[in-house]
């Protein structure tokens, strides 16, 4: 099966490397036509493109602030999400799971540019997915401008929504640590990715059908966190529970370190998503911040109170929680707005957590589900109340005398979370016929460190 999927990963690159090569022999045989059959502009070297695909202005100030802004989200992955979930799981699984995370990035980086980003972002097809007029970054050039991020050059906002769409596959990983092979996890990624995520970001983001609904997410409520979410838990449903079920943390240090660089990133994440150094950007970085710090501290108390100790991994769920719920509305609400959403999420998820998921019975390990799944929704359904036309003129919801926003979102939020868990079940029943899912009980038994890679995450 290992080779099977190692046959798979060539064939793929070399269908990668086959298109490069086609579209350059097509760029030096065919010569430049005024447009395609689809109404695309026509393929130019890249000094030519600016003056074609725009008259907009590439703004350094922006382009500056992007760049890092792209950055700090690709920190969130390599090394913050690795840190955290690698931290939580015990101590034998621990490299396996920060492997998890980093193999899905690289899977990621390549499949965004060969075909991610024009399915996503690509002209509108029956509001349900973009076409694919730029396979393989076709027609862009350093100059190139997308009339999604009218000041900055789209090789920047290619990258940038490559980090969100790596960042999403990744999350789901929390609820199959411990049992789940490696190869499975390969090739999930590179199916759950082309055929749940790409979608899903064009509907909301791409102009797709909840886009000419109205629904409002700023950063990634529906697309990244109810989606990743979902996916959690019909994964942790398919794969059974692991057969030691108790979580014992193999280094909280680590948990700590995670946590701290995925709220740093998500400045990133959040006030990058205003695609400009501007007041929108302002508004979304203090309510990223705001929320996230009033969820760690509501966390802790209700766990104070709940189980009479505040853990330092309850308060960085909290903060986690709150960065997710704070997500969708960051660029949509007021600091009031922020406070109540972070409120909300750090106490809504601990007891998804803590009281909701024993009595279920279902086995999502780093509680992706709980978290993300629960703090997604709850984020993405409060922007429809909370949204205020003072902050972005683009969103007015229920406290501002638009009580159909809130419709839209929970549209929005249904529409996410049906497909998802349709199409997740879907995968995994392939995966589970091609390469199986569950590693053998010796070698969950042994760690997925030593049975999976041949090495221990700490040689002491």
């Amino acid at each position: 099966m290992k080779k099977l999927v190692c046959a798979f990963m060539v064939v793929l690159f070399l269908f990668s490397a086959g298109v490069v090569f086609a579209e350059e022999q097509g760029q030096k045989t065919i010569p430049p036509s005024p447009a395609t059959e689809q109404g695309a502009p026509p393929v130019q070297s890249a000094s030519a493109v600016a003056p074609a695909v725009s008259p907009l202005k590439i703004d350094t100030g922006d382009t500056a602030w992007m760049i890092v802004a792209t950055a700090l989200v690709m920190l969130m992955s390599i090394p913050g999400l690795a840190l955290f979930y690698g931290g939580l799981a015990k101590k034998k699984d621990s490299l396996n799971t920060m492997a998890m995370t980093f193999v899905t990035f690289c899977i990621v980086s390549v499949l965004w540019v060969v075909y991610g980003y024009t399915f996503s972002f690509g002209t509108d097809i029956g509001g349900i997915i973009g076409s694919a007029e730029k396979l393989m970054l076709r027609g862009i050039g350093p100059n190139s401008i997308s009339d999604l991020a009218k000041t900055i050059p789209e090789y920047i906002f290619i990258v940038y929504q490559l980090t969100f769409a790596a960042i999403t596959v990744a999350l789901a990983s929390g609820a199959y640590i411990e049992r789940m092979k490696f190869s499975a996890w390969v090739v999930f990624s590179i199916l759950w990715m082309t055929l749940v995520y790409l979608p899903v970001a064009h509907w909301v983001w791409g102009g797709g059908f909840l886009a000419k609904l109205g629904a409002l997410d700023f950063a990634g409520g529906t697309v990244v966190h109810v989606n990743a979410g979902i996916a959690a838990l019909v994964g942790a449903l398919v794969l059974g529970r692991r057969r030691e079920k108790a979580l014992l943390p193999g280094n909280l240090t680590l948990v700590v370190t995670g946590a701290g660089l995925l709220w740093f990133g998500w400045f990133g994440f959040n006030a990058g998503s205003a695609l400009g150094a501007n007041g929108l950007a302002g508004a979304a970085f203090i309510n990223t911040n705001t929320a996230a710090a009033v969820a760690a501290i509501s966390w802790m108390a209700v766990e104070w109170m709940h189980s009479k100790k505040p853990t330092v991994l309850g308060l960085a769920s909290g903060g986690v929680g709150g960065l997710v719920a704070i997500t969708p509305a960051a660029g949509f609400v007021n600091v009031s707005g922020a406070i109540v959403i972070g409120l909300a999420a750090g106490i809504i998820p601990f007891f998804a957590v803590a009281w909701l998921k024993p009595r279920l019975g279902y086995d999502d390990t780093l509680d992706a589900f709980g978290i993300h799944g629960i703090g997604g929704t709850i984020g993405a359904i409060l922007t429809g109340v909370f949204a205020d036309p003072s902050i972005n003129e683009t969103g007015k919801g229920l406290l501002y005398g638009n009580p159909g926003q809130l419709i839209t979102q929970l549209i929005a939020v249904g529409a996410t979370l049906i497909y998802s868990a349709v199409m997740t079940f879907i995968i995994f029943m392939v995966i589970k016929v091609v390469v199986g899912l569950r590693v053998d009980t010796e070698d969950e038994m042994l760690g997925l460190d030593e049975s999976q890679h041949g090495e221990k995450a700490y040689n002491l």
